[in-house]
């Protein structure tokens, strides 16, 4: 019967690990594919292979909390981690069937927990250091990122140009025995450039992806001793990849095309910042969310962008009842309008890139000049297209709640009733 349930644990880990797959790939390299600078497919191989990478190095110490530090070793017997790895599967499943890259570390950790509570086992200091970081870490991409949009962005828009790209980077030629790749002939030596920094940070972000999020499908399995890290790293990262070529082509539409239309430059910038926060955490062994780290970078560029028509002395000033001033709503996240008539205009967008919209031919170059200043802008200009498709946003945090809600309640209530 044991030796039965390890096998029944092993196939549901290769469940959680296909689901992983499935929502982290979406998160990592949804800009890239969005942009063209890549296909579904060369994404998915990517993210495969820095995901392996970060999983080997880093991603160890998140396997030692997850599997022995969160809840007593013990208390993974084969049955219970079944149970665990189940309810992790199944709501990181509704949410990629949703097409929402879902918070994976969250969910995975919300089922330990579960059965945590239910045994009594559960490590309430750590717990408490986990809980902390996932409310800090978030603050920390926020004022990142409104800091960033606030202060830097615009002289960096001015100096950096990424042009659009009609076709994807790379033509595939299908008629031959054998497929011939080549780079597209009409790419700008700047596009290429350009395009080579995305796929260079969606692969970063593949590295962290796999450092936080190897251990959520295998951490019961070397609990309970049926795996050694380094066998339960390879089962994970094998069914990650699964994943990652087949269900997250709808999280890749997710996020390189629905959620938001951002630019190249503010891409970049999310995924930098979001994947250097996790990846501390990972090298700290504290588990948690790309995603989240990335959308709240994304709000903290909507609130600097929003902020610019201010000085902070006149922020601090103003009055609630101040309606001329910028309001600082979801409505209000303002990422790429020209801030006056004298600013440079913002990059091509993501969304723009993928439906083949012509950039702003007024735009200027290296020199840095017509930047406004930080309260030389017309509060007004900032009712211009908004930072997030509001329904796609609502859908992806609204599934980010669900997901490791179900989890936690799902394994309480299993680990209860057996216990």
């Amino acid at each position: 019967m044991t030796e039965l349930l390890i096998l029944v644990g092993l196939l549901v880990a290769v469940f959680v690990g296909y689901n992983i797959g499935g929502s982290s790939t979406g998160v990592a390299f949804g800009p890239a594919v969005g942009s063209r600078a890549v296909r579904k497919v060369t994404a998915g191989a990517l993210f495969t292979v820095f995901a392996f990478l970060g999983a080997w190095t880093i991603g160890r110490k998140v396997i030692t909390t997850m599997s022995s530090e969160i809840v007593d070793p013990a208390a993974f017997t084969p049955a219970a981690s079944v149970g665990v790895l189940f309810f992790i599967g199944l709501a990181l499943l509704i949410s990629n069937l949703y097409g929402v890259p879902a918070s994976t570390s969250m969910t995975a950790v919300a089922a330990i927990v579960g059965l945590g509570l239910a045994t009594g086992t559960l490590n309430t200091a750590l717990m408490f250091t986990i809980l902390s970081a996932w409310i800090v870490a978030p603050l920390i991409a926020v004022f990142t990122g409104a800091f960033i949009r606030r202060y830097l962005y615009p002289h960096l828009d001015a100096k950096f140009e990424f042009g659009r790209l009609r076709n994807p980077l790379i033509a595939v030629d299908t008629q031959g025995r054998l497929p011939r790749l080549s780079i597209n002939d009409t790419v700008s030596p700047r596009d290429l450039a350009g395009s080579a920094l995305v796929v260079a940070i969606a692969c970063y972000m593949g590295f962290s992806a796999g450092a936080s999020n190897a251990a959520n499908a295998v951490a019961p399995l070397v609990g309970n001793g049926s795996l050694d890290p380094s066998p339960a790293i390879l089962l994970a990262i094998g069914a990650i990849s699964v994943g990652g070529f087949t269900i997250a082509r709808r999280t890749l539409a997710t996020v390189g095309n629905d959620i938001t239309e951002m630019p190249i430059l503010a891409a970049l910038i999310v995924s930098s910042v979001g994947a250097t926060i996790i990846t501390v955490l990972s090298w700290l062994g504290i588990p948690a969310s790309l995603a989240v780290s990335t959308t709240s970078c994304i709000i903290g560029l909507g609130w600097g962008r929003a902020s610019r028509a201010r000085t902070l002395t006149e922020i601090i000033r103003q009055s609630p009842a101040d309606e001329s001033a910028p309001q600082f709503t979801t409505g209000a996240l303002k990422l790429h309008p020209i801030e006056n008539k004298k600013d440079v205009a913002a990059g091509p967008t993501v969304g723009e890139l993928a439906a083949g919209k012509t950039p702003n031919p007024d735009r200027q170059h290296a020199s840095g000049e017509g930047v406004s200043s930080v309260g030389e802008i017309d509060p007004e200009e900032l009712s211009a297209e908004g930072l997030f498709h509001h329904a796609a946003a609502a859908r992806v945090v609204t599934l980010w709640v669900i997901t490791p809600m179900m989890s936690l309640v799902g394994s309480y209530v299993l680990f209860s009733l057996l216990g």
